[in-house]
Order: structure tokens, then C-alpha cells, then sequence
């Protein structure tokens, strides 16, 4: 799937490769990461590859963080708690033991930005406090990959 998106970015335009990134980026398990290092492989300026990859992990993530709060806040106003798969209390007591920070920062090495938001929104905590956490995350994964990208570590295959 990488080396389709990396593909579909290098057969752009010069002009429009950053949106190719943009949208790769949105994808969930692409993420900013292989986002970043998709648009610097493609040729891309890595400052722009970079930026494009976090503008379009935000953009995925906010969309998840907004539609959760929304389902929550609709949930919460009247409905009995069902008992949650092992896989959710799983995330829950990660969710628990590092908070909002730990999970954000951490939490992209095992699900995807997107998922992790919209799991610890659904857990109650605040959507404000999700979305800041995550953009730090979504921005120091994005640089850090980027980065080893542009220096010649290839991570990908």
C-alpha cells in the first residue's frame, strides 16, 4: 500500500505532489510518518512533504475526534454502558496508566492517530486536550521520519 501511495504521489504533477502527500497522510496506518517520508522519497522538498503529511493526519484525525465526541455526547445522554471488548480495555487501561499525553505521543506505534483520538474521546476524556496532544504527536512523527527520509534511512520495505 506505501509503494502504491508513493506511486500515485510521484505520478502527479511537480505542483500537486504535496496534495498527493496531503492525502496519503489521511490514510490511516500512513499516517504523518510515512506520509512525510512518501512525499521526500517522491522527490518532494522535505519542509513541504513534511507539512503536507501533518496537514492531512490533522485533517483525519480531527475528522475522527469530531464524529466521536458527537456519537459519544449522544450515547452518554441516556444509554446503559455495554461491556467493551477485550481489545478496548486493552486501550482503556493503556489510556488510563499514561493519560492523554502518553497515548498520544505513544499510542501511534501500535493504532493508528485516528483510532487512538477517537477511542480516548469516547473514554470521556476531553476533546480539546485529544486534539492539541494528538497534533503534537501527529507533528513530531511526521519531523522525525521526515527527517531519517531525507538523511537516507529507508524504513519502508
Amino acid at each position: 500500500m506505501i509503494e502504491a501511495l508513493q506511486d500515485f504521489t510521484s505520478s502527479l504533477p511537480p505542483v500537486l505532489q504535496w496534495l498527493g502527500v496531503t492525502v496519503a497522510a489521511a490514510v490511516p496506518f500512513v499516517e504523518s510518518y510515512f506520509g512525510s517520508m512518501i512525499g521526500v522519497l517522491a522527490g518532494i522538498n522535505p519542509v513541504i512533504a513534511i507539512a503536507a503529511a501533518v496537514a492531512g493526519n490533522v485533517i483525519s484525525m480531527l475528522i475522527f475526534v469530531l464524529s466521536a465526541h458527537r456519537v459519544r455526547s449522544r450515547v452518554v445522554s441516556g444509554k446503559t454502558v455495554t461491556e467493551p471488548s477485550p481489545r478496548r480495555q486493552k486501550l482503556r487501561a493503556q489510556f488510563d496508566k499514561y493519560g492523554v499525553a502518553g497515548v498520544s505521543l505513544l499510542g501511534q506505534t501500535i493504532l493508528p492517530s485516528q483510532l487512538t483520538s477517537a477511542a480516548m474521546v469516547s473514554f470521556g476524556a476531553s476533546k480539546n486536550a485529544v486534539i492539541m496532544w494528538q497534533i503534537i504527536s501527529i507533528i513530531l512523527w511526521g519531523a522525525a521520519f521526515g527527517v531519517l527520509a531525507t538523511l537516507g534511512f529507508s524504513l519502508i520495505g
